[in-house]
């Protein structure tokens, strides 16, 4: 009895962690959009002088500038679902940050019945370990390609990325406490509905499939 409400209070202290810790990577993602929207007049009026002083170089690089800057905030995954495109898209941009190449193709065209928790939890821990392998790569192998969608009544969510250290037999983290528990909550959360995940280990890839019924 002891034991599992230490346990019970271990996991709560986790999901507590993790959701504020997602609520600031979301809430950082929409900063940097309010901030670039309060500055948009002021870009426009640098440009209308440029212009009119004929400085069309100029232009150019401040386009380029603005270009690169919107691209750090722009929402990439549009998923139907508010939720999943907040965590993703948090995700996203600190990938970018990382050098990671990411590559997704997602679409929840239905209202689900997996708790906005649980969803958060799902998707940040996938993306977390993901982009912590990729880590390990230099620049040019970090990739991490995600999938979702409904498949009949089930959403299927499959991740994967690149990894060095060769294949491995144990999925057993070894990167501390936070990141064993986080794999223990996803596999919580799958039986939790009754649904299916499977990962994979290869030379230099590591996959996850999961299904949950809907």
């Amino acid at each position: 009895m002891i034991f599992d409400r230490l346990i019970r209070k271990r996991v709560a202290a986790f999901e507590t962690e993790i959701i504020q810790k997602y609520y600031r990577e979301v809430e950082n993602m929409y900063e940097k959009m309010r901030g670039w929207r309060h500055d948009y007049r002021h870009h426009i009026q640098a440009m209308k002088v440029h212009a009119a002083r004929g400085e069309y170089q100029e232009i150019d690089r401040y386009l380029d500038m603005l270009d690169d800057d919107l691209t750090n905030v722009e929402t990439v995954v549009r998923t139907g679902n508010r939720m999943a495109d907040a965590i993703f898209n948090s995700k996203l941009s600190l990938a970018a940050e990382r050098q990671i190449q990411v590559k997704a193709q997602a679409s929840l065209p239905v209202a689900l019945t997996v708790s906005e928790l649980d969803l958060c939890i799902l998707i940040g821990n996938l993306m977390d370990n993901a982009m912590d392998a990729c880590m390990e790569l230099p620049a040019e192998k970090r990739l991490i390609r995600i999938y979702m969608e409904m498949k009949g009544n089930y959403l299927y969510l499959a991740l994967t990325n690149t990894a060095g250290g060769g294949k491995k037999h144990s999925f057993a983290t070894t990167k501390g406490e936070g990141h064993g528990l986080g794999i223990f909550r996803m596999d919580a959360i799958v039986r939790k509905y009754d649904g299916y995940i499977k990962r994979a280990s290869e030379e230099e890839a590591f996959s996850t499939e999961i299904l949950l019924p809907q």
